[in-house]
């Protein structure tokens, strides 16, 4: 392949079933990778905007009518035979049944028991982001109190949030490894994840990678400071960011981080009279980016179509989980 081969576009479809399950196909003899499974999809023409070639595609390789789809991630990824820019898309309303136009297999799976394979290497990191849930709750308890937090985290579990954040600046270290621990035990009850904030008492990244091990928690979320001071990403099964420009972004990318939050987008009570982002400029800041992003200030349960609209996987929130 020449040195300087174009970049190949590729509009690519995440398509959810209401349980949780996503399709992939098999890419049909005579392709390159015959009999590895992806996401469906296929190359853009030239000036075709994206949303357009994924509608096409998608009828052409399944025989469906895309009606609503959202823009995620967008990820390149190098191959023997060509670079490819892969576009992802969330498509979440469509008409028909899918079936194998092309002479492919298809098959359901969820993101933590694909029961298919080979599966080609680029769509590895995309399985994992496809384990993230779209709302990301963070803790409070220096409004709520300790045992107004630990009652709003529970009723926040059982109407279904499976990502926490523990951020708690304010607390020793003592208080905050028994509130971490008491979380941990109600959110792993619920089959949800934890992550401590790395500022605060937990004392920068090589500390809190300890905390997690002293609490069961699941990773780390690193507040901006520790994330550009970063030269590699922390040893820990899940890792966010937190972000508030480009450049923020471009690292977390660069570290591979799990996932980022970028805000403040609308207005917040913690911070009233502060500058925002609002909506034209958070869609700006995420397109193309490599990572699922969360969109977090002022939102509540209801913003999360409109997070969608412009990019983000979902909302996080503080006071919003209250609802």
């Amino acid at each position: 392949m020449p040195l300087h081969s174009p970049i190949v576009e590729v509009a690519v479809a995440i398509i959810n079933r209401a349980d949780g399950a996503f399709l992939l196909a098999s890419r049909p003899e005579g392709k390159p990778y015959a009999g590895y499974w992806e996401f469906p999809g296929g190359k853009v023409k030239p000036g075709e905007p994206l949303l357009h070639a994924l509608g096409r595609e998608l009828l052409e390789e399944l025989g469906i009518t895309v009606v609503q789809a959202y823009r995620w991630i967008t990820r390149t990824f190098s191959y023997p035979h060509a670079t490819v820019r892969l576009c992802f898309f969330r498509v979440i309303k469509w008409h028909g049944e899918p079936r194998p136009m092309e002479s492919q297999e298809l098959s359901w799976q969820f993101w933590n028991n694909v029961e298919v394979e080979p599966v080609l290497p680029a769509n590895a990191p995309v399985l994992r982001a496809l384990g993230l849930p779209t709302q990301y709750a963070i803790t409070n308890a220096g409004e709520t109190g300790l045992k107004g937090a630990l009652t709003q985290v529970e009723r926040a579990l059982q109407g279904g949030i499976r990502l926490l954040q523990v951020r708690e600046k304010e607390m020793d270290r003592k208080a905050l490894r028994d509130f971490t621990r008491k979380i941990v035990t109600l959110a792993h009850h619920h089959g949800a994840k934890v992550l401590v904030n790395g500022d605060g008492d937990t004392g920068g990244v090589q500390s809190c990678s300890n905390f997690c091990q002293e609490t069961g928690a699941d990773g780390i979320h690193l507040p901006s400071s520790e994330l550009m001071n970063l030269a590699t990403r922390p040893d820990t099964d899940w890792c966010g960011a937190s972000c508030h420009n480009a450049e923020e972004l471009f690292r977390a990318e660069q570290l591979n981080m799990d996932f980022a939050v970028l805000g403040p987008v609308l207005p917040t009570l913690s911070h009233p009279g502060s500058s925002t982002l609002g909506w034209r400029k958070f869609d700006t800041l995420i397109r193309n980016c490599s990572i699922p992003v969360f969109a977090l200030g002022g939102l509540r349960p209801e913003d999360l179509s409109t997070t969608w609209e412009h990019g983000g996987h979902g909302i996080a929130m503080m006071r919003g989980i209250r609802a």
